[in-house]
C-alpha cells in the first residue's frame, strides 16, 4: 500500500534506536525525509549510518539534543526545518518504589517524557494548522492506563500524554491536521533488553526465561504472549502519520498485544 508519504518531512524524538528508530526506518521506506535525533552527536551519527545503510538513497539527518535540558532543546527547535510529522516519542523509565521516587526523580520524568512533547508541539503545530496539514503522533503506553506499580512516575507521564493529546486535537477542527497517541505494550527495546539482562544475571538465569518470566507474571492478560517488536509499533505510527489517516483524530490506539483489557 503507498501511504503517499514521499515529499514529507518527519521528525522523530528519541530515534537512535527502539520504537523511534523502527519508525524513522518505516518513514524512509514510504519515501519520507527524516530527521532523527539522540543525545549525542555520536549517538546520532551511528544511527544515521545505520538508517541509510538499511534504506540506500533515503534522505536522513540527525540532531542531537538531550531533552532533559532545555536549552538544547531550544536549539534544537531552532535547527528544525519545516515539519510535516511530529512523532512525540522520546522517553525515560526505570523500576522504582514509589517511597524512593524522589522530587527530582518526578521533576525528570515530567522535563523528558512530557514537556519534550508540549515544547515540540507548541513550536510545530501552529506551522501546521497554517499549512492546513500535518501529523502529531504521541508515542504512550499501555501503562498511561494500566499503571504499573513499580513506576509510577513513568505510568504518570504517559497518562498525561493522553490528555495534551486530546486536548491538542480538539484545536484542530476543520483543518488537515490531526493529533494522535499511540498505546504501545511490552516492547523489547535496547533500553528494555539491558534491564531484563541485568535482572537475569542477577537472578541467574537464562535471558529467555527471564522475559518469558515478565510476559507471564507482570503481563498475564497479554494476548500476544510476548514481547512486541519495535518494528509492530512502528508499522501503526507510520500509517498515522500517513495522509491515509485523516478520520483518525483525537483518539487513542493500541498496539498493546492485548494488555489492556477495557472495551475502549
Amino acid at each position: 500500500m503507498d501511504l503517499q508519504l514521499r515529499s514529507k518531512t518527519a521528525f522523530i524524538s528519541g530515534s537512535t534506536q527502539g520504537i523511534g528508530f523502527a519508525i524513522a526506518k518505516q518513514l524512509l521506506q514510504e519515501g519520507a525525509n527524516v530527521i532523527i535525533n539522540g543525545r549525542t552527536e555520536e549517538r546520532v551519527n551511528y544511527a544515521v549510518a545505520q538508517l541509510k545503510k538499511e534504506v540506500p538513497d533515503a534522505f536522513v539527518k540527525g540532531i542531537a539534543a538531550d531533552f532533559s535540558t532545555v536549552s538544547e532543546v531550544e536549539k534544537l527547535i531552532a535547527e528544525l526545518p519545516s515539519v510535516d510529522i511530529l512523532i512525540n516519542n522520546v522517553g525515560i523509565f526505570e523500576l522504582k518504589p514509589f517511597e524512593e521516587i524522589s522530587d527530582a526523580d518526578w521533576l525528570k520524568f515530567i522535563e523528558v517524557n512530557i514537556m519534550s512533547g508540549v515544547r515540540l508541539s507548541r513550536a510545530l503545530f501552529p506551522k501546521m494548522i497554517e499549512k492546513n496539514w500535518g501529523r502529531i503522533i504521541f508515542i504512550s503506553s499501555e501503562s498511561a492506563m494500566n499503571v504499573p506499580a513499580s513506576m509510577i512516575h513513568y505510568g504518570m507521564t504517559k497518562t498525561a500524554m493522553l490528555a495534551i493529546s486530546n486536548g491538542l486535537a480538539k484545536r484542530t477542527k476543520g483543518t488537515g491536521v490531526t493529533v494522535n497517541t499511540l498505546l504501545g505494550g511490552p516492547v523489547y527495546s535496547e533500553g528494555v533488553a539491558d534491564t531484563i539482562t541485568e535482572i537475569a544475571a542477577t537472578l541467574n538465569i537464562e535471558v529467555e526465561q527471564m522475559k518469558s518470566n515478565i510476559i507471564t507474571n507482570a503481563n498475564p492478560t497479554s494476548l500476544l504472549q510476548r514481547f512486541i517488536d519495535p518494528s509492530e509499533i512502528a508499522t501503526l505510527a507510520v500509517f498515522l502519520a500517513s495522509p491515509l489517516s485523516t478520520a483518525i483524530n483525537g483518539a487513542s490506539l493500541r498496539a498493546d498485544g492485548g494488555v489492556l483489557t477495557t472495551l475502549t
